[in-house]
């Protein structure tokens, strides 16, 4: 059974146990979930009221607009929440493959190469996806229904957990990887991310908690 498939509590307690996937890559992901999908409760409360029905059409669009980006956001973590643990799988399964001749150690170093970019290129996802979501959440600080303002503020936090938890799980793995230039790239995705998240979303964090 797929993680996402499971009750609330199920996944929780499997989180809980000696296992070590899911772990924390998973969980950023499911963040991810949970903060596409609360924006988009708030869009959800706002579309149709008076309030909104009196806006200009043109903004009217745009607030819909970024709900569909939300509601896309949100099954695309969704399945990533499994693809993570998928890829330490990999890694595990390639860490387990003989060694006894030299030939061995070539196909083993070169899968363990091929999983461990696997397992940096699914928190990469999880992390960039954040960034389309941030658009989105401003459109509803601005135009959304106001006493949903404080669920606005914990979907921000869910997807600074996201971007972060994800790029943490990026470094983890980095230090695996033997490219250098590969390294050299990835490192720069890394800083990026890290400086949208701790500037721009943890801004409109602020931004939230002190209109409140």
């Amino acid at each position: 059974m797929k993680l996402i498939e499971l009750k609330v509590n199920e996944f929780i307690n499997v989180v809980d146990s000696k296992s070590p996937a899911p772990g924390g890559g998973s969980v950023a992901a499911l963040s991810g979930s949970l903060s596409s999908a609360l924006a988009n409760m708030v869009s959800h409360l706002t579309i149709g009221k008076k309030k909104f029905r009196a806006l200009d059409e043109k903004i009217q669009l745009e607030v819909k607009e970024a709900m569909v980006v939300l509601e896309s956001k949100k099954e695309e973590y969704a399945k990533l929440i499994d693809k993570d643990t998928e890829a330490f799988n990999m890694i595990m399964a390639a860490f387990k493959l003989p060694k006894e001749t030299d030939e061995d150690k070539k196909i083993r170093a070169d899968k363990i190469e091929e999983a461990t970019i696997i397992a940096i290129e699914v928190p990469r996802e999880v992390a960039e996806n954040g960034k389309s979501i941030l658009p989105a959440l401003e459109q509803l600080f601005t135009y959304g229904n106001q006493n949903c303002l404080s669920d606005l503020g914990v979907s921000a936090l869910l997807l600074h957990t996201t971007i972060i938890g994800a790029v943490m799980n990026m470094k983890i793995n980095l230090s695996g990887l033997k490219c250098e230039d590969l390294v050299s790239s990835y490192q720069k995705v890394i800083d990026e991310l890290t400086a949208f998240s701790n500037n721009e979303v943890l801004s409109f964090v602020n931004k939230v908690y002190n209109k409140l």
